[in-house]
């Protein structure tokens, strides 16, 4: 019996806490219609380009509309070596993607939202150098969607907060 009750306690409880979903009304919502207003400026470089198509990806989702705002992004790639043997040979390898993004409003040129992202991603270095090669994209190409998420994350709090009732 106790059980049932806080079961039937829990909505409630839920309810009061404050959540509020982010994409209310799924794609024709207030927050998918900002995202779909944030053109990407070019990010240079490789990881740029990854970095700029999985935003697209993510901020056209809902539809492309007349741009509004314009997502600046500068990235930081990094590898560094972590384990070395006594022969100086790398064993053990960190790829570390960071960035930092502007949004800005194309109409007053105000930057609206000014935040970093980042992550990282550990590779082991293998007697070939092909594989190696191999798992150094790989990594990038995770790290790029990861940063992408995180940003695209962001600019959707942002968006919910400026379309909330005041």
């Amino acid at each position: 019996m106790k059980r049932l009750a806080v079961l039937l306690a829990l909505p409630l409880l839920l309810a009061g806490c404050g959540l509020r979903p982010l994409y209310t009304a799924g794609g024709s919502g207030p927050v998918a219609n900002v995202l779909g207003q944030v053109d990407v400026a070019p990010i240079d470089g490789k990881p740029g380009w990854l970095v700029a198509n999985a935003l697209r990806d993510r901020l056209s989702a809902g539809g492309s509309q007349t741009a509004r705002y314009r997502l600046d992004v500068k990235l930081d790639d990094k590898i560094v070596g972590l384990a070395v043997r006594s022969d100086n040979s790398v064993t053990r390898e960190r790829r570390t993607l960071r960035a930092r993004y502007q949004l800005v409003e194309l109409d007053t040129g105000t930057v609206v939202l000014d935040a970093t992202a980042g992550s990282d991603a550990g590779i082991d270095v293998v007697t070939s150098e092909y594989a190696t090669i191999a798992a150094e994209a790989s990594a990038l190409e995770r790290l790029s969607d990861i940063v992408a998420d995180q940003i695209v994350a962001r600019v959707a709090l942002y968006a919910r907060n400026e379309t909330a009732p005041k």
